[in-house]
């Protein structure tokens, strides 16, 4: 089989990326809110908030990677958020998800010098566990992700 190509998204690839991280929600048990209009305004609007990257083979999608850029005091220089790495369980344990994250810090070297890559994985997860860890990737000591949503981050309006 050959080697799937790898591209940068485009507006047009919003639905079919939509589909992508759809899919992977469904293979992480998570839900999947966004819309097709609401990843195509955040990937490719006015003021995009993320990049992507595709892997496409015989004119299908089977991976992608969506990512945006950082900076870090502590290592004093920009790097990459990789929030979502999708590929198709039938091309899993061919290379392809470290293909895609060698195209991301490519990007993303060339966009804002970016020295690091970043990215969260579910600690029941233990194949991605695995996988990052082969690629060099190591769990960042005494950190903790957190996030502020719905009622609580209305409530932030009273520090204004």
């Amino acid at each position: 089989m050959a080697q799937p190509t790898i591209r940068p998204a485009r507006k047009a690839d919003a639905p079919g990326l939509n589909a992508a991280l759809r899919r992977l929600s469904q293979d992480m048990g998570d839900t999947h809110l966004a819309r097709d209009d609401q990843i195509e305004k955040a990937g490719f609007g006015a003021v995009p908030v993320f990049y992507a990257l595709l892997a496409e083979h015989d004119g299908a999608m089977v991976g992608a990677a969506v990512y945006s850029p950082l900076f870090s005091t502590t290592r004093g220089m920009a790097g990459s958020y990789v929030s979502d790495l999708w590929v198709d369980t039938d091309l899993r344990g061919r290379q392809l998800g470290a293909r895609l994250l060698a195209a991301v810090q490519k990007d993303a070297q060339d966009r804002w010098d970016s020295g690091f890559i970043r990215l969260a994985v579910y600690h029941a997860n233990r194949r991605a566990m695995k996988f990052y860890e082969r690629l060099g990737f190591a769990a960042a000591a005494g950190e903790a992700t957190m996030t502020l949503e719905s009622d609580s981050l209305t409530n932030l309006e009273k520090y204004l």
